[in-house]
């Protein structure tokens, strides 16, 4: 079983774009895309345990160019 999430991105004024094509290569991530509302950009993620989620968040989503602010909202199954 994989830990599933959305990461919910901020980022600078006109890079939700290349923030989303850049995020889309990711390992881990099945979905990147650019929106509108008080996000720019909206991540589908997986991993194999919160552990290995939370290195492809800081680790990896993070250090891409242009991002501001990151919210990590992991998937539950109730």
């Amino acid at each position: 079983m994989v830990v599933q999430a959305y990461i919910l991105i901020q980022t600078e004024v006109g890079k939700a774009a290349q923030v989303a094509h850049s995020i889309a290569s990711l390992k881990g991530v099945t979905l990147a895309e650019d929106v509108t509302g008080p996000y720019d950009v909206i991540v589908r993620a997986e991993a194999r345990n919160v552990d290995e989620l939370g290195k492809l968040v800081v680790a990896r989503v993070q250090s891409v160019d242009g991002i501001t602010r990151t919210l990590t909202c992991p998937v539950v199954h109730i």
